[in-house]
């Protein structure tokens, strides 16, 4: 008879379970586990990515990652989004444990993620105040906006704007680019 596994997992429990191909994450003890994405996600992950990178490079505000990551505000927190923006100064520190202020998180929803992406992951996000969250449902050609303090996402269908602090020009995305057939 084999063992039960824990009901609460900590980051340093996640940290140390095998490199499977899945994705492991934990929200208040919670384990989160989701499979590769599928490649559709990875397109309008990319797309976004190439977009967003070329906006913050031209106006100097953060530095860019994608997952996998290992971004923990707590003993019993380590999430992976799928793309995230973070202060300069603690991306220079090349140290995800230095990482914990996100300007930006984005998720892609799948249907594996969904779950996790509007409901866990999405309240820790406003608990640890990321002035703003994005799921993009690739499957529905919409974008939910979340700020910390918003009860309801505001749902974009046609363009999708960001404007960090400090910036006088804001990131602006149509969203027919971002989910055109390839």
């Amino acid at each position: 008879m084999g063992m039960a596994a824990p009901l609460y997992y900590s980051a340093e429990m996640v940290r140390a379970l095998p490199d499977d191909g899945n994705r492991y994450e934990t929200v208040h003890g919670e384990l989160l586990v989701t499979p590769a994405p599928r490649a559709w996600h990875q397109e309008v992950l990319k797309r976004l990515m190439v977009r967003l990178s070329a906006y913050i490079e031209t106006f100097k505000c953060g530095h860019l990652f994608q997952s996998p990551a290992d971004i923990s505000w707590g003993p019993d927190t380590l999430v992976q989004p799928d793309l995230f923006v973070v202060d300069i100064e603690q991306a220079r520190s090349m140290d995800w444990s230095q990482m914990k202020d996100l300007a930006l998180a984005v998720e892609v929803l799948s249907p594996t993620t969904a779950r996790y992406d509007r409901y866990t992951k999405r309240r820790l996000y406003q608990e640890v105040g990321i002035p703003l969250y994005w799921i993009i449902d690739p499957d529905e050609k919409s974008v939910e906006l979340w700020t910390p303090r918003t009860q309801f996402p505001r749902v974009e269908r046609a363009i999708v704007k960001w404007e960090p602090e400090g910036v006088q020009k804001e990131f602006e995305l149509h969203l027919r680019e971002l989910f055109k057939p390839i």
